[in-house]
């Protein structure tokens, strides 16, 4: 910085003008703690309707907070039952042959999707807070257990011990989701992004479709792994095997399924044309197999299906040594992908509705339904979006229709079971074909592609890796590449050069403004992120650039830089790591004669940057409440300053 000293008489004026930054009072460390506690853990405030009321009203508060039917309850109406009641029946409808479909897709006995329609449904009626959502078993959840438990146990050789370690699955699934709700970690879910689920669902959808060619092909014998190169190899094989009597019933029935669902969205009030159809189908596709014997002739049929109520299965829960952690792994892993798929799912219709929805109260009840659920004979369960979207366009109320659907579904297993003895299961194969290619959504990947490369990027990895390697390691690989972006959004922050924009006392990104004015001997850079260790020495060597380039850049005009002024209205927090870079930035730019300002810090960095003495070091007069401020006193230093050879600046102590 060029050598100068003031005029006491301008620089009084000066101080007039200038704002101090002040610094917070301190705080007791325990209300710090509880501050920072409740900020991470409890955003959302969810005890503000405690405050100031009685024991007897908080008592009350406290059992609709968990159990929200006690809320709406009260004012239910016989209008809103009318509405339930056509939603119920009509999800109904869809439920039972989704729920026998996506069992034999878990290699479980068709039998648990009736019974995982049941008992979930009446938990998460009492508890959870959404009145559109629809729960049961999900084509992903299932697809995950027959792949991770297939690895551990054959489901043909071991069908006992196989479904054990399901319904143990579904235990911890319930467990950890439970956990997450009352911990109010909800926020571990969020680290699954948008791209990550439509490549994951995507890719999922894709590898469903290709199992169920064993369905609609009559195969006895295939392929135990998900990946597309061993379920093509075992399908192309077996040609010799293929039946043509599965085949054409299987595409007969797609279509109708296609064509039933293509009405429906052309037609939205005939939304119950493409809801009915896969019951349709089974009645149909049972009916001619009945009669034309033609499970005689290649054609696959469900069988008996037991009568009666679910079973308690508490005790066939397995904690065993050999299989404990296989059971944990796959309950850990169905239980987030399940959560992001019934939060979001209830989320979208919440806002279509104008309601909100508490994601750690969600994350209770899905957990509590699948820990009832894993004691009463049911597998994994969350909110579909094909079943969600039926219940949404019916026009449900309340969460009354998942119990009229629960009815429902009792009623089917106490009387009606015996009449799906002869429903083929090429017929489910195509039900769920045809739900499975609506979770193909390439035009979200489009937009994807558009808006932002990365995203991109991470929806095809996690596309690929499922369809390529395992649904595990799609997973593994999408996530860690969400991971990898936060850490480089946190690692390598954005700094910025601020230039003014004309007739104003505004400062933005020059790039984005290239019409803003640069000041001269003055360099403002923009800090866009907190400074913690990970990122503190890329901003040393960040900031050391953009200086080298500004000062190349003002030699060919014959100026000189003077001042560094960093904006930190963008960083929230500092560490120790943080302060150091500061100091180090500060002892560098002492040396090459140049100034270091600090402009709009907040609170948190003003009472460590206080602490650690760096604000002595600076000077209280270097920091400043906005950039326009800090631009105006070094313009005016500048300007009102005298040069003096062989001495640095000499201010004023109380500037």
């Amino acid at each position: 910085m060029g050598n100068a000293e003031y005029d006491d008489d301008a620089m009084k004026g000066e101080n007039r003008k200038k704002h101090q930054v002040e610094i917070p009072p301190p705080q007791p460390f325990l209300k710090s703690l509880k501050n920072t506690l409740k900020e991470t853990l409890f955003p959302d405030d969810p005890l503000r309707q405690f405050k100031n009321q009685p024991p007897l009203k908080k008592l009350k508060l406290g059992v609709q907070y968990f159990f929200p039917i006690f809320e709406w309850a009260p004012r239910y109406t016989f209008d809103f039952f009318k509405s339930d009641l056509i939603s119920g029946i009509t999800i109904a409808s869809l439920a039972i042959p989704q729920g026998i479909s996506y069992a034999k897709l878990a290699n479980l006995p068709p039998i648990l999707g009736l019974y995982s329609s049941f008992v979930p449904a009446l938990v998460y009626a009492v508890m959870g807070s959404s009145r559109d959502l629809a729960v049961g078993t999900v084509a992903v959840a299932s697809l995950l257990i027959a792949s991770m438990l297939g690895e551990e146990v054959n489901p043909t050789d071991n069908p006992t011990l196989y479904l054990h370690l399901a319904l143990t699955a579904t235990f911890f699934a319930g467990l950890f989701e439970a956990a997450l709700g009352i911990f109010r970690l909800g926020f571990i879910v969020d680290f699954l992004s948008h791209s990550t689920i439509v490549g994951f669902m995507g890719g999922a959808a894709t590898v469903v479709i290709l199992q169920q060619l064993k369905g609609i092909l009559g195969l006895d014998h295939f392929t135990q792994s998900t990946d597309i190169i061993s379920v093509l190899r075992s399908v192309f094989t077996q040609t010799h095997e293929w039946r043509w009597q599965s085949a054409v019933l299987g595409f007969c029935f797609l279509f109708y399924l296609l064509a039933a669902r293509f009405f429906s969205q052309k037609r939205p009030k005939f939304f119950w044309v493409s809801a009915m159809a896969p019951l349709l189908s089974v009645i149909l596709a049972t009916i001619l197999v009945y009669f034309t014997h033609a499970e005689n002739h290649g054609v696959q049929v469900v069988g008996e299906l037991k009568k009666g109520l679910n079973p308690l299965s508490i005790t066939d829960l397995s904690f065993g040594a050999p299989y404990l952690s296989i059971a944990i792994k796959t309950g850990i892993v169905t239980g987030v992908v399940s959560l992001a798929e019934g939060i979001a799912v209830g989320r979208s219709f919440a806002m279509y509705k104008n309601y909100n929805i508490d994601g750690n109260k969600e994350m209770i009840a899905f957990g509590m339904m699948n820990i009832v659920g894993s004691c009463t004979s049911c597998y994994l369960t969350t909110g579909p979006f094909s079943r969600s979207a039926v219940n949404f366009n019916a026009g449900c109320k309340t969460a009354v229709s998942n119990i009229v659907m629960a009815l429902a579904v009792m009623v089917t297993l106490l009387v009606l079971t015996p009449l799906f003895h002869y429903t083929p299961l090429v017929v489910l194969s195509s039900i769920i074909v045809s739900a499975m290619l609506g979770l193909i959504d390439y035009n979200a990947a489009i937009h994807l592609w558009h808006v932002d490369k990365f995203d991109f990027l991470v929806c095809m990895s996690a596309y690929f890796g499922v369809v390529f390697a395992s649904v595990e390691i799609g997973l593994v690989i999408a996530v860690a590449l969400s991971l990898l972006r936060v850490l480089l959004y946190v690692a390598r922050p954005r700094t910025l050069v601020l230039g003014n924009i004309p007739d104003s006392n505004i400062y933005r990104n020059v790039e984005q403004y290239p019409n803003t004015d640069t000041v001269g001997g003055v360099l403002i850079l923009d800090l866009g992120a907190p400074i913690y260790f990970t990122n503190a020495s890329y901003l040393r060597e960040r900031i050391s650039r953009w200086i080298d380039d500004e000062e190349d850049k003002l030699k060919s005009s014959g100026e000189t830089l003077q001042y560094v002024i960093l904006d930190m209205g963008a960083v929230g927090n500092i560490d120790t790591s943080g302060i150091s870079m500061l100091e180090e930035v500060k002892r560098n730019l002492d040396r090459r004669d140049l100034k270091l300002v600090l402009a709009n810090p907040g609170a948190e960095v003003m009472k460590k940057l206080n602490k650690s003495k760096f604000l002595e070091t600076l000077g209280q007069e270097w920091i400043f409440l906005t950039v326009g401020e800090a631009v105006e006193s070094c313009n005016y230093m500048l300007h009102s300053c005298k040069p003096k050879s062989g001495m640095d600046a000499s201010f004023s102590n109380n500037v």
